[in-house]
């Protein structure tokens, strides 16, 4: 597989942090907020990780992604607030294609016999070129096509589905092409805005408690609050019911950037 990061905002860092600004009235320019030291900027990501994220979707991004699954894809186009650019099996020949070995495939694994897998994959994709000789047109033909054939796409997507992708996509739970591949975005991304892997990283990286808690196989689970399943449970009607019992209003007020 390959991801490559083919645009960017340039200016992410200034804009994600003018915007921010600008939404409580702050006195500095785009200008202005460029010129501000690595200190200060890293002082107002601090801040705008446990804030509003609506300013985050002011920095987008476009990955080419290729060599993977249609299994994958399948998935990734799940989240709807992204756009997509899919190869056509429909008006393209995909003779050429390969076969994307499933993840989790194991030659030791009891599931199923390993190359009797692979090679009916394979056969799928030579039957699809016999019928595309034969003059069958590809919207037909490829019918018969594996999930796991080879495929490619375009996404763009922004910061702020970037933060929420990553809270799920990036954790055990998830399929494994799909981890591999919004590693490699994630790496992309940090490769040119070193200031955002804060910003793209996993649920309980973020929270301390586990996203899918019923999945009690994952390795990191043990060091999540969620290991104290029973003490969670409690802290959780203890916190319902507060929360029924409380009418509590925030009056913040904007100072300096920031809302305090």
């Amino acid at each position: 597989m390959e991801v490559k990061l083919i645009d960017y905002q340039k200016d992410a860092l200034a804009l994600l942090l003018y915007t921010k600004n600008t939404r409580l009235q702050g006195e500095e320019t785009l200008e202005s907020i460029k010129e501000w030291s690595p200190d200060k900027q890293q002082e107002h990501l601090a801040y705008m990780l446990d804030t509003i994220k609506s300013s985050w979707e002011f920095c987008h991004y476009i990955f080419e992604i290729n060599g993977v699954s249609r299994a994958f894809t399948h998935q990734l186009v799940r989240t709807r607030n992204n756009s997509y650019a899919q190869e056509s099996h429909r008006t393209v020949d995909a003779s050429d294609h390969e076969f994307i070995k499933p993840y989790g495939l194991d030659e030791n694994k009891s599931f199923g016999d390993f190359a009797w897998i692979m090679q009916t994959g394979e056969n799928s994709i030579n039957e699809y070129s016999n019928m595309i000789e034969e003059n069958v047109p590809p919207g037909i033909a490829r019918s018969i096509l594996p999930t796991n054939i080879s495929t490619s796409i375009i996404v763009g997507t922004d910061l702020r589905t970037l933060h929420q992708m990553a809270e799920v996509r990036l954790c055990t739970r998830t399929q494994g092409e799909y981890q591999d591949v919004f590693r490699l975005m994630r790496d992309r991304v940090v490769e040119v805005h070193p200031w955002a892997t804060d910003f793209i990283k996993v649920f309980c990286a973020n929270h301390g408690t586990c996203c899918f808690p019923r999945y009690t196989e994952c390795p990191i689970q043990k060091y999540t609050y969620m290991n104290d399943i029973e003490g969670h449970q409690m802290r959780l009607g203890i916190i319902k019911e507060e929360h029924e019992a409380t009418r509590h209003e925030a009056n913040p007020v904007a100072k300096k950037g920031m809302s305090q």
